[in-house]
């Protein structure tokens, strides 16, 4: 896209004497805008055209994300390009991720800690993408050292814009704000796509002039539903480009407060179960019919689950659920072989309970019991759109958000669900 050769005509200037003329370059950009397409790009062209063996090293806001990112997106582009035969392999060693390439260059996904880089020389360069989730430079300062010998090294950092809480792109930001209007030579190439703070989020003319893969591999319709369905700040952010704020909630702290109290739940209860994506930890949450919601159970781990759902099940006779399509889902078969009949939720059921839990929290007709757990989860809950509805995002790195979503599914249960009464529990 024209987008993405400005960005490489201009960044990979070179010199009279053939160096690179910038030693980093910063780029920000709204999100779907094909910067994963540049990146690869990159890459591929610096392992590839520099006439000797490279060693690149790319890192995202996880070292698991940097793996699944290099793995899953980056090998397969590569491989399916006209320049598929130059990649030799495509190790996927949790300890070695790495694309190697018939002239001896190397990809390689590196974790996040500041010393990631230590023991390498990176004649290659290194990439920082998704800078927005960096409160501190540590992953710079990894690969710094590691390109200090090498003259035509070139750091990226590359990212959409973050929230107040994003210092490390923040400060690059505003460094090459100022180096673009001061003229200085500082030998960064910084590149930004973004709509002006008091532009009118609702206007078509503003995207086009953020959005430089509008009318390319981004269409009209797509930024509409988005406008649609996502939260202001969260569309602000992902579409405009713009910075946003930490207290831009889905379920603003005030109201989150407003609904806190003695609410232990009484009478008729619901149990609900959920457990985070990558199974770490998992939740246990207590409803009744009258909207009182009581997180019980908040663990590391899954192992315990089996036994501790069984015995609130046998000590207050009650009936437990769970979203049979989340990571919980594989509980079901383990809990009838006890003769505990769950509640199975289907992905429609949870959408229903998702709007039903968030109108309620807003209209402030439940009770929570306070409990840090939900709280973290309810403070970074975002919406996804399923459908013509939306549901509960799962993924986050900022806090476990299984208490939420277990949350969710009781309140609704209890309100709504004629539930069979349990079996006998066989322990």
């Amino acid at each position: 896209m024209p987008w993405q050769r400005q960005v490489v005509d201009t960044a990979l200037e070179i010199d009279d004497s053939g160096a690179l003329v910038y030693r980093e370059a910063c780029l920000t950009v709204p999100r779907q805008s094909g910067k994963s397409t540049l990146l690869a790009s990159l890459m591929l062209w610096r392992a590839l055209a520099w006439g000797r063996r490279q060693r690149i090293a790319y890192t995202a806001q996880t070292g698991s994300d940097a793996r699944k990112k290099l793995l899953d997106d980056f090998a397969p582009m590569m491989l399916d390009s006209g320049l598929g035969t130059f990649v030799e392999k495509v190790y996927r060693l949790a300890s070695d991720p790495s694309v190697i390439f018939t002239n001896g260059s190397r990809i390689q996904a590196l974790p996040t800690t500041a010393t990631a880089g230590h023991g390498l020389t990176l004649s290659g360069g290194g990439f920082i993408d998704e800078a927005f989730a960096d409160s501190d430079d540590r992953r710079e300062q990894a690969l710094l050292p590691a390109m200090a010998t090498i003259p035509q090294a070139q750091l990226w950092v590359v990212s959409t814009a973050g929230t107040d809480e994003s210092a490390y792109l923040l400060r690059k930001v505003q460094t090459g704000r100022e180096a673009a209007q001061s003229g200085t030579d500082q030998r960064i190439a910084y590149f930004e796509w973004s709509a002006d703070e008091d532009a009118d989020p609702d206007d078509s003319d503003v995207w086009r002039s953020c959005m430089p893969a509008l009318g390319n591999t981004v269409n009209m319709e797509a930024v509409q539903h988005a406008r649609g369905t996502m939260p202001d700040g969260q569309f602000r952010r992902a579409w405009l480009n713009q910075w946003a704020r930490t207290d831009e909630r889905v379920i603003p702290a005030t109201v989150w407060e407003k609904v806190q109290g003695d609410a232990m739940p009484d009478g008729r209860i619901v149990f609900a179960v959920d457990i985070t994506l990558d199974r770490s930890s998992a939740s246990i949450v207590a409803a009744d019919d009258r909207g009182h919601i009581e997180l019980v159970d908040n663990r590391a781990g899954v192992d315990w689950l089996p036994d501790r759902i069984g015995e609130l099940v046998a000590r207050h006779d009650a009936p437990v659920a769970l979203d049979a399509y989340g990571p919980a889902g594989m509980l079901a078969d383990t809990l009838e072989q006890r003769r505990i009949v769950p509640i199975r939720y289907t992905t429609r059921d949870t959408c229903f309970a998702a709007n039903e839990f968030y109108d309620d929290v807003i209209a402030e007709r439940m009770l929570v019991r306070p409990h840090d757990a939900l709280t973290a989860a309810v403070a970074i809950a975002e919406k996804k759109p399923m459908g013509h509805s939306w549901l509960w995002a799962r993924v986050n790195n900022r806090a476990d958000l299984s208490p939420l979503h277990a949350a969710t599914i009781a309140y609704h249960a209890a309100k709504h669900r004629n539930t069979p009464k349990p079996r006998p529990v066989i322990l």
